[in-house]
């Protein structure tokens, strides 16, 4: 088996892609059929609601929730980019040439029933709608695209200053007259005759793209559409590092062969068909890997454990030694040798479940401020792998990590799981005796309109056993206070929380 190996298992109407790295389950992304990501989709829209409080608007864009949008993500009105703003300023902000100033009014830019071409470049997460933008980034292989702004950027993840310059003199020979351009990181040692196919496809992307909008009949419409999860993984992670693409589906083994052959001709040779009677998953161990992984308790090597709890707009990871106590005498160093595991593990955790927003690390306790350091420096090198946009805070007094990794998607962890019906995902349940006890206050208070000699309790018959015995002679009290018979009467259809009074 290659060490660095791009696995995608296609099933009925869902499509996993494992991304294997020196043997260990790096990223998974899934996606099914009647819920794929419309990030990067490009949609005519209409504007439903303005809101000049919060700068913003909702757009209808034909999702489940209307799609939100701020106003530095307009379009500026001609000629005024540059208003209130200062030659040296101008300079500096060259990237953001045609973006809309935050202190723009948006009901200046934007009225309610107007139509708006936009991209979502979030998707939908958990209550809140996707977010979109004007400003249109089309990416490619090895560039991305910008129709809107005037600039040419280089990754920052080419550290080679030459190379950059390189790739920024050959970029602006060849881009287009109007729209901007980004070179990925992928472009790196590439030649000028590639990167030109590239751009040259992207153009033509967005000239298809102009002309559909041009013949939507009815708002809200699709004019753009992403390519699905197959054709985005070949696109965007089969890089140098990646040895092979294992596919199990013969249809897309063929699709897949059309689309390397055309735009990685010299890479074709490396996908290969998988036919095995076992699943693909399962023959190469991922299956097991992606339930540890997104257990909320996951282990570390010697003993220790992280906890990891996800909010709606936070996400807590608490580290604990567990049944680790070290092999020395010194407990700073069990600490330290615990806080450094959980480094390494948190920074896989993050990439694997696709965790953003507000994240809290709750290290454990460092006395010694070089161990801290020591810590931080080994976190900050962790998050180097990440491709997403992280910022983290030094470690504070308390052993505390405050940071923020950015989100485009749901995390993994919402995709493949729900809250749970039965505690409607709070994770507790009131206790069999406090139920019991709340029964007794509810009889107290419709025993006047409870007809008959006798009062029915309906309930799950968990409770009603402890009703029948730890709670028998409450029980009885109540009958003698009430001067009713009290029956039970055990419903396995209800909640454990659930119960009825009925008289008789």
């Amino acid at each position: 088996m290659s060490k660095n190996t791009l696995l995608i298992n296609v099933d009925i109407g869902e499509t996993r892609v494992g991304l294997i790295a020196d043997g260990v389950l790096r990223e998974l992304y899934v996606e099914r059929r009647h819920h794929r990501s419309p990030v990067g989709n490009i949609y005519l829209g209409r504007v439903s609601r303005v809101l000049p409080g919060m700068q913003a608007a909702f757009i209808d864009i034909g999702l489940d929730r209307a799609a939100f949008l701020h106003v530095e993500d307009l379009l500026a009105a001609p000629g005024a980019e540059d208003e209130g703003e200062d030659k040296a300023k101008r300079g500096q902000t060259k990237a953001r040439h045609n973006r809309a100033s935050r202190k723009t009014p948006i009901r200046d830019l934007l009225k309610e029933g107007q139509e708006l071409m936009v991209q979502v470049s979030k998707g939908p997460i958990g209550s809140k709608g996707a977010r979109v933008t004007s400003h249109v980034a089309l990416p490619g292989r090895y560039v991305v695209f910008m129709p809107t702004v005037e600039h040419v950027g280089v990754s920052k993840r080419i550290g080679n200053d030459r190379e950059r310059r390189r790739l920024k003199e050959v970029i602006d020979s060849v881009k287009p007259p109007e729209g901007g351009v980004v070179v990925r990181t992928l472009a790196q040692g590439l030649t000028k005759k590639k990167l030109k196919a590239d751009i040259g496809y992207l153009v033509q992307l967005w000239e298809q793209t102009k002309i559909a909008r041009g013949q939507v009949k009815k708002l809200p419409a699709l004019v753009h559409e992403e390519p699905d999860i197959v054709i985005q993984s070949a696109r965007d992670l089969f890089t140098e590092d990646i040895s092979e693409i294992v596919v199990d589906d013969r249809d897309e083994y063929q699709r897949l062969k059309e689309f390397l052959t055309l735009f990685l001709p010299e890479r074709a040779n490396d996908l290969h068909l998988y036919e095995g009677y076992e699943p693909l998953f399962d023959e190469y161990g991922i299956e097991e890997e992606i339930t540890r992984a997104l257990s909320r308790k996951v282990p570390l090597p010697s003993g220790g454990h992280l906890v990891i709890d996800q909010a709606e707009a936070l996400t807590a990871i608490d580290v604990n030694t567990g049944r680790f106590t070290g092999k020395g005498r010194d407990v700073e160093q069990t600490i330290l040798q615990t806080n450094l595991e959980a480094v390494r593990e948190i920074s896989y955790q993050l990439l694997f479940r696709n965790i953003g927003g507000l994240i809290v690390l709750d290290f454990i306790d460092m006395e010694r401020h070089a161990h801290r350091e020591k810590v931080f420096k080994a976190f900050l090198d962790a998050l180097k792998n990440d491709k997403a946009k992280t910022t983290a805070v030094r470690i504070s007094e308390l052993g505390l990590v405050e940071m923020t990794r950015k989100r485009t998607r749901q995390s993994l962890g919402r995709t493949l799981y729900e809250p749970c019906f039965f505690c409607d995902g709070t994770g507790h349940l009131q206790s069999k005796e406090t139920i019991c006890h709340e029964i007794f206050r509810q009889m107290r208070r419709e025993r006047d309109s409870l007809p008959g000699y006798k009062i029915v309790i309906s309930a799950h018959p968990a409770v009603c056993d402890m009703l029948e015995r730890e709670e028998k002679a409450s029980l009885d009290e109540a009958a003698r206070r009430f001067q009713r018979r009290i029956e039970l009467n055990p419903r396995n259809d209800y909640h454990l929380e659930q119960f009825d009074l009925t008289g008789g």
